[in-house]
């Protein structure tokens, strides 16, 4: 194994670490990207061929290259987001290394040591943006073991073919959720269970102003005040096909089941309904494993944070988690803003 040292190391090469990629070689900083895909595109080269972005194109840019708007206009889809972050990293010439899977990220004297299947780094400051996708969230219920039937996650999710006359139960409350019902709705008999009553977001209002709100609190967090929320708004982004879901009636949702049957769901009540299908659309977490070894995790599974920079390792940063690691970080557009905040204060310590 080969052992080599950079100045600053990121680990991951999807949206964040190109935004991160872009701002590091602006600031002609000895960098590398590393990546665990075998081809560029990040998670979005694993989502299902259906999925709409929330805004056109014109939102949906990582610094310095806008995205070019998709044939036929429209939301883009995650084919053309994939082509987008190829040609964005050709474009700017990143030096990105895949795959290259992290294993661990160690403490060493004035270096943090990153071990990976392709040799050892040592580097003065590793840039974690790893992102959600590879940690799917399936909470716990009473019998989820026993379910003689399919279960599958967001994650795993490739379109509608495979439930055609099927009884399939979703359980979610956001996009996600209403994205995937919209289309198997089409094909299945569908019954959508959330936490608590769905809210879809008024026709007009997509990832524009989904970024402007995130925009206004960004700005108002730094002088101490208070901004609406886009929680205020409602949950879910009424882009076309959840629309037409909406209007022939598939997007009523029940309350949450109690507990899972071999052949179905049941409710407190005593209701049981038989599915042949549950599909989890219950969100991801932060995939951090490979910084276990630093051992900086609080009670709620994340690592504090002053901005970017964990608190216990000041050699450390982390990207694109979301509002945990900057406003709107999780987004195409909004992880430029974090990502030039961050390498701002890294190359200000150089």
């Amino acid at each position: 194994m080969t052992s080599s040292s950079v100045d600053v190391l990121v680990i991951g090469g999807g949206q964040a670490g190109l935004a991160a990629g872009y701002y590091l070689r602006r600031a002609k900083a000895d960098f590398v990207i590393l990546d665990a895909q075998d081809t560029a595109g990040g998670a979005w080269q694993h989502a299902w061929p259906s999925l709409r972005l929330f805004s056109p194109a014109q939102y949906s840019s990582l610094p310095g290259r806008m995205m070019p708007p998709p044939p036929g206009g429209g939301y883009p889809s995650a084919a053309h987001t994939v082509a987008y972050l190829r040609e964005y990293e050709q474009r700017y010439q990143l030096l990105i290394i895949r795959p290259a899977r992290v294993r661990a990220v160690r403490r060493g004297i004035d270096r943090l040591t990153v071990e990976t299947d392709a040799g050892t780094w040592q580097a003065r400051t590793v840039i974690s943006a790893t992102g959600t996708w590879w940690r799917p969230y399936v909470p716990y219920y009473p019998g989820i073991r026993d379910f003689r039937g399919r279960q599958l996650h967001t994650a795993d999710y490739r379109g509608p073919q495979s439930f055609h006359g099927r009884r399939v139960v979703i359980v979610g409350g956001a996009n996600s959720a209403a994205q995937i019902l919209a289309e198997v709705s089409t094909v299945a008999e569908t019954t959508w269970v959330t936490l608590r009553p769905p809210r879809l977001l008024p026709d007009e209002v997509d990832g524009r102003v989904l970024f402007e709100l995130a925009t206004r609190r960004y700005q108002a967090a730094r002088t101490g005040q208070n901004a609406p929320s886009v929680a205020d708004l409602g949950d879910i982004v009424a882009v076309p096909p959840v629309r037409d879901a909406r209007d022939r009636g598939a997007l009523k949702a029940e309350p949450m089941f109690a507990r899972i049957t071999p052949h179905g769901v049941a409710w407190r009540d005593g209701t049981e309904l038989a599915c042949d299908v549950i599909v989890w659309c219950t969100g991801f977490r932060p995939a951090l494993g490979h910084l276990a070894p630093l051992g900086l995790r609080g009670s709620d599974g994340l690592i504090p944070t002053e901005g970017t920079r964990a608190l216990g390792e000041p050699r450390l940063h982390l990207l694109g988690y979301g509002d945990w690691t900057g406003p709107a970080s999780a987004t195409l557009i909004g992880v430029s803003r974090t990502a030039r905040d961050m390498v701002a204060e890294i190359t200000a310590q150089r």
